[in-house]
């Protein structure tokens, strides 16, 4: 199954370190990278240009509303992502945990919802395992 790892963390924090702290947080997404290749989970990453980049699209009645920057303020900025390859939950959640993002900040892991399923009604395996625990 496919995850998304979302990195949220505070935009602003990378200027406010030495450029040594800068090169040790780089090498470690590399690293990190490098270690989702070599087990096969790694499928994509990038990442995001800054928050004020953001524009950000609403419908309400019937009408197009486009705002400048993200719909809500907060702390922390969606800043990039990687999607993964994890046979389930437990795995993804173990690689999110790895993640440099997860020290500095915020990783939240989301389920991709395979169109397939949709198709054939199949329960996400997520899904199956939040009813399970019920």
């Amino acid at each position: 199954m496919e995850y998304l790892l979302l990195l949220y963390s505070n935009e602003n924090g990378w200027k406010q370190m030495t450029p040594e702290q800068q090169h040790q947080g780089y090498a470690a997404y590399m690293a990190y990278t490098e270690a989702l290749k070599k087990s096969g989970a790694y499928k994509a990453s990038q990442r995001l240009q800054p928050v004020a980049a953001a524009t950000t699209v609403r419908v309400a009645d019937g009408k197009s509303q486009v705002l400048d920057g993200p719909y809500v303020e907060s702390k922390e900025q969606l800043g990039g992502f990687f999607l993964i390859e994890a046979p389930d939950l437990d795995s993804a959640l173990a690689w999110a945990a790895r993640c440099p993002g997860a020290s500095h900040g915020t990783v939240e892991v989301r389920p991709i919802w395979s169109m397939e399923a949709s198709q054939t009604g199949a329960m996400p395996s997520h899904e199956a395992r939040l009813v399970g625990q019920k």
